[in-house]
């Protein structure tokens, strides 16, 4: 039992015993004592002085009596600091954590019973996964092995967006500019090969677009703006495009008449997206594989574009939605705080939202999960705020389990990317970025002396890839942020690789002079404080899992990793290990280093992030 878990216990008996009031002791808000104050822990007593009836420095003062009276072996002294109790705990307590506990591994909660389903990724089949998703697909792997962790049955799952008018722009483009090349005559990798083909369409149409500018049908429509008080004829047509690719655009018009085609179920048209989609999806399975991710199934909007129909019949039927004059079906969510929504077009077309309804009962009937996650960008969160309020609508039995992970953009420090302009970062290139500065960085320092061509690839691989991955994980995911890659390989900085130096270091310290003597129990040494803190942080674990778990927040993980890498760090260079000046001091030390590079793994673990032996 970690010292705050024993400590709990014992103050809860205090309080019982003082004051005749059973408390819960995880409500107990328990800290480690601030540098400048005496004591190990420190309890705040402010929200206990309702039950005890005695002001805050009064209810400190009498528990840290009792438990000097009574708990002698686990506390030894104590301070009253204004509502603050610093207490100070028994050397044993420590030696004995440190030597028995220390090393053990928050085990799997007990299962829960609760199947949660994460949805993450869910890119389009019109270009490559890009750094967006590449924040995506971690923060979706990483809350599932959170969730695993805490005893959840967790299922991995995708929806492809594998239909529509940017698929058809990457269709139109192969077919009117390939010249029948495939990713195999050219060499380039699947996804990359239609991606460049979305970006072709997009040049094709900007100009098409410009010259159509110069024409008589432009000054028409310039001529007849509803708004004559637009002065600036450049501005105009840069707002009017979407308009134009609608209403006059050839190559809007045969994207449209593609769609169409497909809809339709034309042979051509279903071979050429069944064969491009086929190269998409070999070259993300290859980007998934760098990045260390699987899925339970995978849905495709092509199945999934039809769902949710039979939803709003039933709505409708129920009184829930309203059929209006024009056939068009919407929904009143104003007393939820939102608005009215509609939910199916007069034409009898489905709608995202329709669709997301289908697919969330199709997942619950294939896996009856009663905990839906979805990691999707906070642009979809007033989406996500009806779907989840219609579904509470409707009584669905995950309705009150629906959560979306709203995660904020993630920009370069040049500024935002933008696909149709080519100007997305691949996560293949962001990939091979970082291993390459990996690379530089580890050769630069030449500490792969005599290390084979292949281990150094590997080393170089799990580096990057742990830079990459933990410089977006450690940023909480609400909130925006920018991507540096030569940021995130700093050997100093708050960065993965900092972390892999700590465990790498432990190793080599093990290799050196081998595990722990077993069974060495030596009460009368007496740990010091930047000894103890280490072992401070390492009890903190378990409540970073479950707060993790709790706020769908990963970073609460990636930052107690950096915390006991940079305790660890500061542990190393004040105390020797080697050379330290009692066998009981050497053990203890060892024990430390030890419980270290195992919490340090876990963690790592749970953020997709392998741990390299050398660095």
């Amino acid at each position: 039992m970690h010292p705050t878990q024993s400590l709990r216990v014992s103050l809860s008996r205090a309080f019982s015993s003082l004051f005749s009031v059973d408390l819960d002791a995880t409500a107990l808000q328990i800290t480690p004592t601030r540098k400048e104050f005496e004591g190990d822990y420190t309890l705040l007593t402010f929200p206990l002085t309702r039950s005890s009836k005695l002001s805050p420095e009064a209810t400190s003062d009498a528990l840290g009596q009792w438990l000097l009276d009574n708990a002698s072996h686990e506390v030894v002294a104590f301070n009253t600091v204004k509502g603050f109790l610093n207490l100070s705990l028994h050397h044993s307590v420590w030696t004995g954590f440190a030597s028995e506990k220390a090393l053990e591994l928050p085990e799997n909660w007990v299962s829960t019973g609760e199947k949660v389903l994460v949805e993450y990724a869910s890119p389009n089949t019109n270009k490559p996964l890009h750094l967006g998703h590449v924040r995506n697909i971690l923060l979706g792997w990483s809350m599932s092995r959170i969730m695993e962790r805490i005893g959840h049955e967790v299922v991995r799952v995708q929806v492809i967006n594998d239909r529509g008018i940017a698929i058809c722009k990457s269709m139109l483009a192969w077919k009117k500019f390939g010249e029948g090349r495939t990713p195999a005559s050219t060499g380039i990798k699947g996804d990359h090969f239609v991606g460049n083909f979305y970006v072709r369409f997009e040049e094709a149409f900007r100009e098409e677009y410009a010259a159509w500018q110069a024409s008589a049908e432009a000054d028409t429509v310039w001529s007849s703006r509803q708004d004559p008080s637009m002065t600036d004829r450049v501005a105009f047509f840069k707002e009017y495009k979407n308009q134009y690719f609608n209403a006059y655009s050839e190559l809007g018009r045969e994207a449209r008449e593609m769609l169409l085609a497909w809809e339709a179920q034309d042979p051509e048209t279903l071979a050429i997206w069944r064969t491009m989609n086929g190269w998409v999806y070999e070259g993300f399975d290859a980007t998934y594989g760098r990045l260390g991710v699987t899925f339970d199934k995978i849905y495709y909007e092509s199945d999934t574009y039809l769902l949710g129909n039979d939803l709003v019949d039933k709505g409708i039927a129920e009184g829930l939605f309203e059929k209006r004059d024009d056939g068009s079906v919407w929904v009143d969510l104003t007393a939820q705080g939102l608005d009215q929504k509609i939910l199916r077009r007069s034409d009898g077309t489905s709608l995202y939202i329709t669709q997301d309804m289908g697919t969330a009962e199709e997942r619950y009937r294939d896996f009856g999960a009663n905990r839906v996650i979805y990691v999707v960008a906070d642009e979809q969160n007033y989406h996500f705020q009806v779907l989840f309020a219609v579904m509470k609508m409707m009584g669905a039995p995950y309705a009150d389990g629906m959560v979306h992970l709203s995660y904020g953009m993630v920009e370069l420090p040049t500024g935002r990317m933008k696909s149709r302009e080519g100007t997305v970062v691949d996560a293949d290139d962001l990939m091979d970025e970082v291993i390459a500065e990996a690379r530089s960085s580890a050769l630069e320092r030449g500490e792969l002396q005599g290390v084979s061509e292949e281990e150094q690839s590997a080393i170089f691989r799990k580096v990057g890839l742990a830079a990459m991955k933990f410089h977006i994980l450690k940023v909480n995911a609400r909130k925006k942020m920018i991507f540096d890659p030569k940021e995130s390989v700093d050997m100093q900085g708050h960065t993965g690789p900092y972390i892999q130096n700590a465990y790498v270091r432990i190793r080599s310290i093990l290799q050196r002079t081998g595990m722990p003597a077993e069974g060495l129990h030596a009460e009368d040494y007496v740990l010091q404080a930047g000894e103890k803190e280490v072992l401070q942080l390492i009890g903190e674990y378990p409540e970073a899992i479950r707060q993790a778990a709790e706020q769908y927040d990963p970073s609460q993980i990636a930052n107690f990793a950096y915390g006991l890498a940079k305790a660890f760090h500061r542990f190393y260079h004040e105390f020797p290990i080697l050379r330290a000046e009692s066998d009981a001091a050497r053990h203890y030390r060892l024990q430390i280093a030890l419980a270290t590079a195992t919490h340090l793994r876990d963690a790592m673990q749970l953020l997709g992030i392998e741990m390299p032996e050398r660095m």
